[in-house]
């Protein structure tokens, strides 16, 4: 069941919206195709591939906008990366798609290894919406890699908003049999109810009955994004652009017009302003005020889709004014 676009003249870019959705839908198959036919490691659905030089801007700075990715380097001389890099593989597969792995070889990729500053190998780092991070140098026991692991997902997630795509156990495997086509939810009821009550206008219903759905399937794209969709409008009823915008213009360093006059920017269509707008007031605040304005470019960013390339670029300048 594809994501309802609202029916309510004047909300969103809504050809961005579907094209974010089309977006998606055709990653998500690419990567059901890949496990099916054990594809190479580049395609997008492996969690463990090897990176060179001319295929590192697609393979990671690209990915780390979906999924964090681990950068491993390594080299075939190099014994302590005999005991690290099989092991970080294997906490790939448990992670199951909550990050993914990037081998690089030191030997036939030096620029990528002097660019990123590596001091000695075995050396691993993070890249996170296009912001490389290092992690560690050195062999490590596998509870030490879990406890990293782990809070690398919680920033990416809570920071960022980035979320791998969970992986079958076993979808990795080259030659495995045509998974079975996936039956229909079972929450395409309630999806429609929403999708009739936002087309009514009735907000509230709408944002209940998507939360009712989230509450038992939180990664529910078409509810995620029929919610976020839902409290964008349910913020903007009844306001008066106007002084919303004179107040914005007025008070530059006021972070709660800032995000008032984002909300109104996103419904006029003027997506780029309202992303722009979110991230120079990040830049520019601290504390509660900060994070407020983090969330809310969050979930604009759902409004529009994760695929949308404004929504990458956004991401990417928030990874700036974030680190």
């Amino acid at each position: 069941m594809q994501p309802r676009n609202m029916s309510m003249s004047g909300v969103v870019d809504l050809a961005a919206v579907k094209a974010a959705g089309e977006a998606k839908q055709k990653a998500e198959q690419a990567r059901a195709e890949a496990a099916r036919t054990g594809e190479p490691v580049a395609a997008p659905g492996r969690l463990v591939f090897d990176v060179d030089e001319a295929g590192f801007e697609q393979d990671v700075l690209q990915r780390s906008t979906e999924v964090p990715v681990v950068v491993d380097f390594w080299a075939e001389w190099c014994e302590p990366c005999k005991q690290l890099s099989p092991l970080l593989e294997r906490l790939a597969a448990d992670y199951a798609g909550r990050f993914v792995l990037a081998k690089i070889d030191v030997d036939a990729n030096q620029m990528l290894f002097q660019q990123f500053g590596v001091q000695g190998i075995p050396a691993v780092f993070a890249v996170i919406a296009g912001q490389a991070l290092p992690l560690f140098q050195g062999a490590a026991p596998e509870a030490q890699l879990r406890q990293v692991l782990d809070q690398l997902i919680q920033a990416a997630e809570q920071r960022f908003g980035i979320v791998g795509a969970p992986v079958e156990p076993g979808a990795e495997e080259a030659g495995q049999e045509e998974a079975p086509e996936r039956p229909a939810g079972p929450y395409d009821a309630a999806l429609t109810a929403a999708g009739q009550a936002l087309d009514t206008g009735d907000l509230g219903g709408a944002i209940q009955a998507y939360k009712n759905v989230l509450a038992d399937d939180p990664a529910n794209p078409e509810a995620k994004l029929g919610l976020a969709q839902a409290e964008l409008l349910q913020r903007v009823q009844g306001v008066d652009p106007q002084a919303v915008r004179k107040a914005a213009a007025d008070s530059p360093g006021d972070p709660a017009a800032q995000i008032a006059a984002a909300d109104l920017d996103l419904v006029g269509g003027h997506v780029e302003d309202a992303f722009g707008r979110l991230v120079e007031t990040v830049r520019r605040t601290a504390g509660d005020d900060r994070e407020a304005a983090r969330v809310r470019l969050l979930e604009l960013f759902e409004v529009v889709g994760a695929e949308d390339p404004r929504v990458v670029a956004a991401r990417t300048a928030l990874a700036r004014v974030l680190f």
